[in-house]
């Protein structure tokens, strides 16, 4: 008898550690509803902006950053909020040391700084909350190596006396404008790795302005334009990893223009040249020597070199660049649309989104199977094959998480986890309540 207690006495107890460490795991032990990331055992954070989480106290829904624990994949019941100042949050911008994310809001234009740790909105040293408003919407904006500047890309920005567009120089310290750049058509920023320089480009369909950011604020004039006939609507550009090089996208003709290609930019000289043709060409990543390139190619019937049947008769194309050789080694189809994201996750899954594709919802009937397709393609690129996942909308975020096997992407306001062994859906999902809208991991 003796020994029958004390055997139930330490299963009671073990049973007891495990519900504890199942605590951890699931913050939420409701009957029925969805478990909960504990927010106090959250090692990997990742934001996902929501201007319409309802919290049961408002019809309309209020503007919060989501946090989700991207080791389990599970939401956390805590929240950044956000709404003071930032009622419709989007776009996220990581500083370089990873203690604060800039969040930008586009019904205000106000740019505001969130403490990673604390989770809240930053303050400076005299307890100011640490936002500003900018002149207008951007979809570009960097920070600094030194994490206290930052640069916003503004196109419809007036300058008296000159096209619209400016490029403004922010003090995140202070909360302010530290200066004002005009730039016409200024719409997209590339920072090199040093933070030395800033390339602009925008509307301009010869011309990209290099930034030389330790010029800001004296006497000598940071702006250089650098014309040439070998641009052809430049829109996009990454640095060489030393920095001395500038890989700059030509949109061609889905900008209006003639060819697409990539327009190789010494830094030293500020001298272009050589151009590489691709076929299409609005955003990229560079992944070691192979520089990846995507767009929407001109003309009719276009996806017959899709390597799966689809209903589409306009795609993209995405190309992969061999830098050594200046040649492209490899093509595939894609979705048509804007592209403006793409992220490599693990076992070289390239994320490649879009916005505006060509949706397809049609069902199956008879023989014929049905096809439902939107703006995300997914390419192998160990074997340059496509997938296009089964789902409607645009793409607004990609976030590939630190040392998995998932990528999280923000399509059509929803959050979805794609497993990269298989690039599908896995089984594991994340319900955001309201309107996802971009997605980042923190730390």
């Amino acid at each position: 008898m003796r020994q029958s207690a004390l055997s139930i006495l330490l299963l009671v107890a073990a049973s007891a550690i495990l519900v504890s460490c199942g605590n951890n795991n699931n913050f939420n032990n409701t009957l029925g509803l969805p478990p909960e990331a504990n927010p106090a055992t959250i090692k990997v954070h990742v934001f996902v902006s929501n201007p319409l989480f309802s919290n049961g106290a408002s019809a309309s829904g209020v503007p919060v950053l989501n946090v989700v624990d991207g080791q389990l994949d599970l939401i956390s019941p805590s929240v950044v909020s956000i709404g003071a100042t930032s009622p419709t949050p989007g776009m996220m911008v990581l500083f370089p040391n990873k203690r604060k994310t800039l969040v930008f809001s586009a019904s205000n234009n106000a740019v505001t700084a969130v403490n990673n740790v604390s989770q809240n909105v930053a303050q400076d040293s005299s307890g100011n909350t640490q936002t500003l408003t900018l002149p207008g919407f951007t979809e570009s904006i960097v920070v600094a190596p030194d994490n206290a500047t930052g640069f916003a890309a503004i196109p419809t920005a007036t300058v008296n006396g000159q096209s619209p567009g400016v490029v403004d120089v922010l003090n995140l310290s202070s909360n302010a404008i530290a200066a004002t750049l005009p730039i016409p058509g200024a719409r997209y920023l590339a920072q090199s790795h040093n933070g030395n320089r800033v390339l602009v480009l925008g509307n301009r369909p010869d011309t990209v302005t290099v930034l030389t950011a330790s010029s800001v604020g004296t006497s000598t004039d940071p702006r250089l334009d650098v014309q040439s006939s070998l641009f052809d609507h430049p829109v996009w550009a990454v640095f060489s990893s030393d920095d001395s090089t500038a890989y700059i996208l030509n949109c061609g003709p889905e900008c209006g223009g003639t060819t697409a290609s990539v327009t190789l930019l010494d830094i030293n000289s500020n001298l272009p040249g050589p151009t590489i043709p691709v076929d299409a060409g609005t955003v990229g990543l560079l992944a070691g020597n192979i520089l990846y390139v995507a767009g929407t190619k001109p003309g009719a019937n276009t996806c017959a070199g899709s390597n799966t049947a689809t209903l589409a008769t306009t795609c993209g194309e995405v190309s992969a660049v061999d830098l050594g050789t200046l040649t492209v080694t490899a093509t595939a189809t894609i979705t048509d649309g804007s592209h403006t994201l793409m992220q490599m996750g693990t076992n070289n899954q390239l994320f490649i989104g879009a916005r505006t594709c060509t949706n397809i919802k049609t069902p199956a009937t008879g023989s014929t199977p049905g096809e439902v397709r939107g703006c995300l393609s997914i390419l192998d690129a160990n074997k340059t094959t496509v997938v296009v996942p089964p789902l409607n909308g645009d793409v607004t975020g990609i976030q590939p998480i630190t040392r998995r096997n998932v990528v999280y992407v923000v399509q059509n306001g929803q959050l979805y986890i794609y497993d990269t062994t298989t690039d599908k859906l896995q089984k594991t999902q994340v319900d955001i309540i309201g309107q996802a809208v971009d997605v980042l991991q923190v730390d």
